[in-house]
């Protein structure tokens, strides 16, 4: 496994190499990472740049209350655990990406921006990721009949060349992945738990080695189950996806959250198979949003689930790419967010960056952002827009893009000095009062 210095630098802050206990420091939570990774940036170092004797040198300028400068010393101190780690890993075959990679999954970036994981762990083929297809989730505990129906999506999805995207778990997401491989589709898992276990499990090896399956992680390869973790990697499952279908929601859980969240956001449309489970939430998902599908599987077409007509409103997009990456000449791309899927598959790896997307304002008009891609100001900027209705503070803005204030005290100055915002007193709060 031939990793960059900037890939280990990564590992090394961000990543487990053992079991989750009190003593040693705790890598950096993926909000804490993009903290830090933009001070990086701004101080014209990348990752790798730390994994230097003289790296308290280097550090010298950082100031951070919950990122102090030992923490990060004994983070980077980890080399001989993560050399043997990755050694484990490599044996049975996993792989690792760092966001900074040209195959880390493009519609991560473009969905999650900067909260999309820093490190990727996996096996399989890797190039799926970026092929989209159809999100299936629902309940580790389905009935029979759910099951069944599910189990059918996965074969008719395998027909039609649609990918299985789903989380790998027993129950629902179990049969819609055996469903598209046992019927020579592919399928694409994003596990919780147990990567290492799984990437060797008979029941997934061949598809495995037959590129046909990718079991992906953004948790510690050996991790066991955990509640947090399944529910945070919903989200995950949703953006490697074109559009998605929850088979059976409860009244609560990882499955109603995620669909919420999913109609929230706008990621890709919901639909939802009809039940007569009084008990399910999936009346309430229709009520927020949320389309039915065919309750019945002899006359259900996979494919309209995906078609473009069923997708979420287009829009534009501009493509920056990673904070570490070096920079194509070409910094702007568009595309369709939840378009044809053979224009997402069609992108290469040099597009494969991550994507800021355009703030819209209330009249539908596309604000315009720099095409420089190193540009954060012109970021921070479309971020306001996005918020134009409502004056902010400056604590609020510090919180919602997680940057350090003395940064955004900087960015407020130059945006009041270009016009762009008017600054409100008693209590102060920032305005957009202009067009970027």
């Amino acid at each position: 496994m031939n990793l960059s210095p900037s890939a280990q630098a990564t590992l090394l802050m961000t990543s487990f190499f053992g079991k989750v206990t009190n003593n040693g420091p705790r890598p950096l939570s993926i909000v804490e990472w993009g903290r830090f990774a933009l001070w990086l940036k701004e101080q014209k170092r990348t990752p790798g740049d730390l994994l230097t004797p003289a790296v308290n040198d280097l550090l010298g300028g950082w100031r951070d209350k919950k990122i102090d400068i030992v923490r990060i010393t004994q983070l980077l101190s980890r080399g001989h655990a993560l050399a043997l780690a990755v050694e484990k890993w490599q044996r049975v075959g996993l792989w690792i990406i760092t966001r900074a990679d040209p195959d880390y999954p493009f519609q991560l970036k473009s969905r999650l921006k900067t909260l999309s994981p820093p490190v990727l762990f996996g096996c399989g083929d890797r190039q799926l990721l970026n092929d989209g297809g159809l999100a299936v989730i629902g309940s580790r505990n389905a009935n029979d009949e759910d099951l069944t129906f599910t189990h059918s999506v996965g074969s008719k999805a395998a027909s039609k060349g649609i990918n299985i995207v789903s989380g790998g778990a027993r129950g629902v997401d179990e049969a819609a992945m055996l469903g598209a491989v046992n019927a020579g589709g592919k399928a694409i898992g994003i596990v919780a738990d147990s990567l290492l276990r799984s990437a060797t499990s008979k029941k997934w090896r061949n598809a495995v080695m037959d590129g046909r399956l990718v079991l992906v992680s953004p948790f510690y390869p050996e991790a066991g189950f955990s509640v947090g973790n399944a529910m945070a990697r919903n989200k995950y499952i949703y953006c490697l996806s074109e559009s998605s279908l929850v088979i059976h929601s409860g009244t609560r859980g990882g499955t109603l959250n995620g669909a919420e969240e999913n109609l929230k956001k706008n990621w890709v449309p919901l639909w939802v198979k009809p039940t007569q489970d009084r008990d399910a939430a999936n009346n309430s998902l229709v009520a927020k949003g949320g389309r039915w599908c065919d309750g019945d599987i002899q006359t259900l077409d996979v494919q309209s689930l995906i078609l473009p007509n069923t997708s979420l409103p287009v829009r534009e997009h501009v493509v920056q790419g990673d904070m570490f990456e070096i920079q194509d000449d070409e910094s702007i791309v568009q595309h369709q967010s939840y378009g044809d899927r053979r224009e997402v598959s069609a992108l290469t790896d040099s597009d494969a960056k991550m994507v800021i997307e355009e703030a819209v304002p209330s009249s539908g008009e596309c604000s315009t952002v720099s095409e420089d891609p190193a540009d954060f100001y012109q970021v921070f900027i479309g971020e306001i827009i996005r918020r134009s209705a409502e004056a902010l503070t400056t604590d609020e803005l510090v919180n919602d893009l997680s940057l350090q204030k003395a940064q955004v005290n900087v960015w407020l100055k130059r945006a009041c000095e270009d016009g762009l915002v008017k600054k409100l007193r008693n209590p102060v709060r920032y305005q957009f009062i202009g067009k970027a």
